[in-house]
């Protein structure tokens, strides 16, 4: 602190902030790496992109495996535009179809169609068996748990318990 009062830097971090901005660095850093790794072996093994699989995930969980656009683009993160462009890739790769809302024909929906449905299954078993290899047993079943626990916590929106819901719905679709 000495050396840094010195050199007129006494507004800089000190040893303990540095420690602390390193440690979410790593984690930040490593979340990032590991998904990225989980998202490149669904597309090495189901043929299946990152934003794709995305689209896929959120539609097999979704009512009658149905959204609307404004959905997609919000969990994707993309403009309307950008959006359009992923939607036309799985509506020419016959995984989705698009068609207008009946209650607003404003709101286009997006439906899962029955290859979607099982190239999405194929996508989710592939991404699963890489997290359980990846992450959950280098931590064991416990330490992933608790992972996930304490970062659920920290989630401002508060991290809902979809798991309950997507497990039933996976029953009922005979997954």
């Amino acid at each position: 602190m000495e050396a840094r009062a010195q050199h007129g830097h006494e507004n800089c971090p000190s040893v303990e902030d540095l420690t602390l901005l390193r440690q979410w660095n790593q984690l930040q850093a490593g979340f990032r790496r590991l998904n990225g790794l989980l998202l490149d072996d669904v597309e090495a093994s189901a043929g299946v992109s990152p934003s794709a699989f995305q689209v896929l995930w959120f539609l097999i969980g979704s009512p009658e495996y149905t959204a609307k656009m404004s959905q997609l683009s919000a969990i994707l993160g993309f403009s309307t535009a950008g959006t359009t462009k992923v939607a036309d890739r799985l509506a020419e790769a016959g995984l989705i179809e698009r068609s207008p809302s009946a209650a607003d024909r404003r709101v286009i929906l997006v439906t899962l169609t029955e290859h979607g449905f099982e190239v999405a299954g194929d996508a989710i078993r592939t991404f699963l068996a890489a997290l359980r290899e990846r992450a959950v047993e280098p931590l064991g079943a416990d330490g992933f748990a608790a992972l996930v626990q304490s970062i659920a916590g920290l989630d401002p929106e508060g991290g809902g318990d979809e798991c309950g819901e997507l497990a039933a719905r996976a029953g009922e679709a005979g997954c």
